[in-house]
């Protein structure tokens, strides 16, 4: 458990060699994200139609253009907090299909979804999602809109999990929108699950670092989904734009017979923020 520190002075960027107060900085921009999303009419729009949130719109165009989703599908959202695109699957792979959702902040699921908290950079948490999936009676909604919620803290898994590398190439689609979270200052108090503070700002506005970290998490659900993915399976991977990213769009290539690039019309214009999907795994 982290020790608290109390100090006599409040921290501040200044000894690191930057003038503004943490505390202070992190308020601000956490102002004009509020004002951004009060502007935005995809964020409107999620609201009216009950969506999670604006990113429910990346997925449906992706599925509009490039048709991801069949009914009966198996589905593992990796990143799905707060669970518009668990949402989508569900709604695109009735009747008899399953979503899965991992992320490692606390989220209320979508009815429908089974989620399970927990780093998925873990190999124990990514040991228990394979277990899960190869089950594939496991997670399907009896009656229509049950909701299996599995929180695990990876610490508690020990020998619990099957680590064989057994085939289970049960799963038809593998989304990963995940993003490294922010670390929290504040709202400690806070108990509730829809609070979005680890959820708004999942990019530090420093290029390189964005771009690098994303390539890791890219990478993490491409080696998953070797593992996971049946002959035919698709998979959609968000990721910031750079140096790296040609690096991954040739492996796609090697597992996928085609590889597309989308940057959706609901993305933002300043973002560097893009898709890649790959269809039909060979």
């Amino acid at each position: 458990m982290p020790r608290l520190l109390f100090l006599k002075q409040p921290l501040t960027i200044r000894s690191i060699g930057v003038s503004r107060p943490l505390i202070l900085r992190r308020h601000l921009s956490s102002k004009r994200w509020q004002a951004r999303q009060l502007k935005d009419h995809f964020t409107r729009e999620a609201a009216v139609q009950g969506l999670k949130s604006r990113a429910a719109f990346k997925l449906l165009q992706i599925d509009e253009k490039h048709h991801i989703f069949k009914s009966g599908q198996t589905v593992v959202d990796l990143g799905y907090a707060p669970g518009s695109w668990s949402q989508v699957a569900v709604a695109r792979t009735q009747p008899d299909g399953r979503v899965l959702g991992v992320d490692i902040i606390p989220a209320q699921p979508p009815r429908g979804v089974s989620t399970i908290q927990g780093n998925f950079l873990d190999p124990q948490i990514q040991a228990y999602v394979r277990e899960f999936v190869r089950d594939t009676k496991r997670g399907r909604p009896s009656p229509p809109g049950c909701t299996l919620n599995v929180n695990y803290d990876s610490r508690e898994l020990g020998s619990t999990v099957n680590v064989s590398q057994d085939n289970v190439t049960t799963v038809d689609v593998v989304l990963s929108d995940m993003s490294a979270p922010w670390y929290q200052t504040t709202g400690f108090g806070k108990r509730s699950l829809s609070d979005p503070y680890n959820r708004m700002m999942n990019t530090s506005g420093i290029s390189f670092r964005d771009h690098t970290g994303s390539m890791d998490l890219c990478h993490a659900a491409l080696n998953f989904s070797q593992e996971v993915l049946r002959s035919g399976g698709h998979f959609v991977c968000k990721f910031y734009q750079g140096a790296e990213d040609k690096v991954l769009e040739r492996q796609l290539k090697d597992l996928f017979h085609k590889v597309y690039r989308l940057k959706p019309e609901s993305s933002r214009n300043e973002s560097k923020e893009a898709y890649f999907i790959g269809l039909n795994r060979k």
